[in-house]
């Protein structure tokens, strides 16, 4: 009976905790932001119970490290295909799939610039504001419509050895201009198209930096380097008490964890200092690489073991509830 529980609870809470946070969000909600609910009067309570199983489903596969990046990546691009069906069956006119009625550029720079520019917070913000406080860094290991894109393409070929040359001053100088930039189109009042051409194009050369330089990095270019949110989970993640450690004392320093890195958080500087660098996302992909199981999820004085299920119960919670809010 212990091992069927302990197989078992860590869907079963997941399961019960989704459908507990989207009831409130149908009852508490006058507009209806549940899809189904949208077609058919009580669709949303059908939606949430399917929903509901679908997340017990993920983390009853994922509470196996072995399995966790699979079906991380299964997850991961399950969340962007729906998102972006979403977007173009809005684009084709069914306004009741976009979130507010209106239509909004759907790249991750416009979490910061969105708002600067319009000076009012979008409920696309408040759900990525929300998963740092709760989760961390989940945002770019699960949740990123852009992630699960660089996540794939870089997942194509082993990581190229060695960090990527000054990181750091390339992350924050491009979300110094980001900011910048959408300042100075706020203060001149520069035209709305205008604008939203600038933004389209920068997320245009993310794409093209995912189809071109992550896939031959074997890292993910995208999202360590260009894009700005990821920057801001990068190093607001700390507010937030879950950690990733290596034992050293069990480590063998074999580095065999840094192929299975796509964040490019486990080169060898990183290893011998006993935890993943700042670019860590706590994905978990690798756990399961490590022969010696050195590398261990740390939530204060939590054992190992139950800080990865509580970590697991909490991303994968928010992943379900995302997947039936998280539209444009």
């Amino acid at each position: 009976m212990h091992i069927f529980w302990k197989k078992y609870s860590l869907p079963v809470y997941v399961f019960l905790f989704v459908v507990f946070l989207l009831v409130f969000v149908q009852i508490k909600v006058e507009n209806p932001i549940i899809i189904l609910e949208r077609f058919i009067k009580g669709g949303g309570w059908i939606e949430i119970f399917f929903i509901g199983l679908y997340g017990a489903f993920i983390v009853y596969k994922m509470q196996d490290p072995v399995k966790t990046a699979k079906w991380r990546m299964i997850s991961w691009t399950v969340f962007t295909i729906a998102f972006f069906a979403q977007l173009a069956l809005g684009l084709l006119g069914f306004e009741r799939f976009l979130m507010s009625g209106n239509l909004h550029l759907p790249i991750p720079v416009m979490i910061i610039s969105g708002p600067l520019y319009r000076g009012e917070l979008s409920v696309m913000t408040l759900l990525f504001l929300s998963t740092i406080i709760i989760t961390g860094p989940a945002w770019c290991s699960q949740l990123c419509y852009f992630g699960a894109l660089d996540n794939i393409a870089s997942s194509r070929k082993k990581a190229v050895k060695g960090k990527i040359k000054n990181i750091s001053a390339i992350k924050f100088t491009l979300l110094f201009l980001i900011i910048l930039t959408t300042i100075i189109l706020r203060w001149f009042n520069v035209d709305l198209l205008i604008s939203t051409l600038i933004a389209g194009a920068f997320g245009v050369i993310g794409l093209l930096i995912i189809l071109f330089v992550s896939g031959k990095q074997g890292k993910m270019v995208h999202c360590l380097t260009w894009c700005p949110i990821g920057t801001i989970v990068n190093y607001t993640r700390f507010i937030n008490p879950f950690r990733m450690y290596i034992d050293m004392k069990s480590c063998t320093l074999c580095n065999i964890c840094t192929t299975s890195c796509n964040y490019d958080a486990l080169n060898r500087e990183d290893i011998e200092s006993g935890k993943p660098g700042v670019t860590c996302t706590l994905c978990g992909d690798c756990v399961s690489s490590c022969h010696a199981s050195s590398i261990k999820y740390k939530f204060f004085k939590m054992k190992p073991e139950s800080a990865r299920r509580l970590y697991l119960f909490l991303t994968i919670s928010l992943y379900a509830v995302f997947l039936a809010l998280g539209r444009i």
